[in-house]
């Protein structure tokens, strides 16, 4: 089972069917939607300020999410897909994003609907990146749009997956 521990009053909250990896860590400040699935050595740190986490979102293993104390929180909308070793520190992310592994996403940045933020990216603080744009590189810089139908459908499509690959595990 996960480690789940209360912080400063706060005791973090998990939506309905939600997979949550023995070696998940989420502590304090953090809410959960419904249909997530949080991955092994994943960790979601509420200790300074929120995390909110909507429906049918996916974070894979070994990513870290935390924020900066009482200036930035974490907002991440429906259908988001987080690959594996990604840093989220205080950035806000709408639905059916996908955010490469290995990238780093830094306080007040913003990921657009349906934006695609490479594989080993840095977004700096404060960037704000359109919807359905892809982003590359360190800093990360725009380097097309994409189709909204295509990334929707396919950000759906990999949220679903991974909830249903948890399923194996229970």
């Amino acid at each position: 089972m996960a480690l789940i521990r209360s912080v400063r009053g706060f005791t973090p909250e998990i939506g309905e069917n939600c997979f949550l990896a023995e070696t998940a860590v989420i502590i304090g400040d953090v809410k959960i939607g419904r249909d997530c699935s949080i991955w092994y050595h994943t960790v979601l740190r509420g200790d300074v300020n929120s995390i909110r986490i909507g429906n049918g979102v996916n974070i894979q293993d070994g990513s870290v999410l935390h924020t900066l104390y009482q200036k930035s929180t974490i907002e991440i909308d429906d259908h988001v897909s987080i690959g594996h070793n990604v840093t989220i520190h205080g950035a806000t992310i709408r639905s059916y994003a996908l955010i490469g592994m290995g990238s780093t996403l830094l306080d007040h940045a913003v990921i657009g609907e349906g934006a695609i933020v490479a594989a080993g990216s840095l977004v700096l603080s404060r960037t704000v990146i359109e919807p359905y744009s892809i982003w590359a590189g360190v800093p990360a810089k725009f380097i097309k749009q994409a189709d909204p139908g295509q990334s929707k459908e396919l950000n759906e499509k990999i949220a679903h997956n991974y909830l249903m690959y948890s399923d194996w595990y229970k």
